[in-house]
């Protein structure tokens, strides 16, 4: 099937897998094989360390959205406009616009449902707290906690530099807690 794209499809958060469930399941009872090819929510497993223990979770990648690879044409654009839980496509106005190979790349997404293990740090400490970093060109180094980034699991740190403070951004586990 060389016109199936995949199109994002917005959906009330929580609804994600009921909504993939009613696709498929009116894909089946309609025989829309050729027009609806796949649905997928996609997920990513993360690791979590709290206390010391690591545990893997599957967690959405995207609340609120689903992929769909479909031919779009008024019937199927119909049977998934009008699925349970379905807000409409994203695109402007009422015209979906298909993910370009690209954006497919750029958001990270393996269509495959092997996909990457990302562990998930919980850092400790708070802004004020003093850290020694343990690893790099900064290695020995005590500074302050100015920012904690939990996005990018990362700290910005004042180390002394020249006589002077100086900003580091360093990651969560190249520093200990003092």
């Amino acid at each position: 099937m060389d016109d199936a794209k995949w199109y994002v499809v917005h959906t009330y958060s929580g609804y994600e897998n009921k909504v993939k469930a009613n696709i498929e399941k009116t894909v089946e009872n309609r025989n829309l094989h050729d027009q609806i090819l796949e649905v997928i929510v996609p997920l990513e497993t993360v690791v979590e360390i709290k206390d010391g223990s690591k545990k893997a979770a599957q967690k959405k990648m995207f609340p609120g959205y689903v992929l769909v690879k479909m031919v779009m044409n008024d019937d199927s654009w119909y049977v998934v406009r009008n699925t349970r839980g379905v807000t409409g496509f994203v695109g402007p106005g009422s015209k979906p616009v298909p993910l370009t190979p690209t954006e497919i790349k750029n958001l990270g997404i393996s269509l495959e449902e092997e996909q990457e293990v990302k562990p998930v740090i919980q850092f400790a400490g708070k802004v004020g707290d003093k850290v020694m970093i343990l690893s790099g060109a900064w290695e020995d180094t005590v500074g302050e906690i100015t920012n904690i980034n939990e996005g990018k699991q990362c700290l910005t740190i004042n180390v002394e530099m020249f006589g002077r403070e100086t900003p580091v951004e360093i990651d969560f586990t190249d520093v200990k807690l003092l």
